[in-house]
């Protein structure tokens, strides 16, 4: 299966074209913003470099969250559209699981959420042991430690070095690797693609009222 994997989630913009376990292009660049601007050029010009037209595709992988409200609206936007366009499946991969995806055996996934608080998921050979929150730091370290049972971690993501203490592994990547999307895309059922909010955006409409999540996700 040739599938496109995308992440705008965090910290870059990474796009990647896989035929099954091979990867044909891979690219990645650091950004704190402007992944509008840049998705759409590195989609295209990785499939330049992977010698495929776009129909060639059979999948679109996209993470969905949780991260930036902006970037991964970018991201879902972009695959429903050009899956839509293509007729074919777009698929949605959680930030947490792809960010898990760049270690083995126990793995404690974890994005720094702001207001002393982490988006916190736990894996175990690929497989989940809880589902993705947003906890207060210490009530992450305390759900970490009970689901560890004293078993070493590693942690992976920007929220890692809030939580891992001095003799943990810590891999802290400016996001998600774009073929580890492409692969756990293409391991799962289609369905619908949808954002994955764990909390309610920072931005505030006049009066302090939150604005509401898009109606379209």
């Amino acid at each position: 299966m040739i599938v496109l994997g995308l992440d705008t989630c965090l910290n870059a913009c990474s796009v990647a074209v896989l035929d099954g376990e091979r990867v044909l292009a891979h690219a990645s660049e650091a950004m704190a913003r402007g992944h509008q601007e840049r998705l759409a050029p590195m989609a295209q010009a990785v499939m330049a470099e992977a010698g495929l037209p776009f129909t060639a595709l059979q999948r679109i992988g996209a993470t969905v969250g949780p991260g930036s409200f902006t970037g991964l609206r970018v991201g879902v936007a972009f695959a429903k559209g050009l899956a839509s366009a293509l007729a074919i499946p777009a698929v949605g991969v959680g930030s947490l699981e792809a960010l898990a995806a760049e270690a083995s055996g126990l793995v404690a996934a974890a994005i720094d959420a702001r207001r002393e608080q982490v988006y916190l998921q736990l894996f175990e050979a690929g497989q989940p042991l809880m589902a993705p929150d947003v906890l207060p730091i210490g009530t992450a370290q305390a759900r970490l430690a009970e689901l560890a049972m004293g078993r070493p971690v590693t942690f992976v993501g920007s929220g890692a070095p809030l939580l891992a203490a001095p003799s943990d592994a810590v891999l802290t990547p400016d996001g998600c690797d774009a073929r580890h999307v492409a692969r756990l895309a293409a391991a799962r059922p289609a369905a619908p693609i949808r954002p994955l909010y764990l909390r309610a955006p920072d931005a505030k409409l006049p009066g302090g009222r939150v604005p509401p999540l898009p109606s379209w996700a």
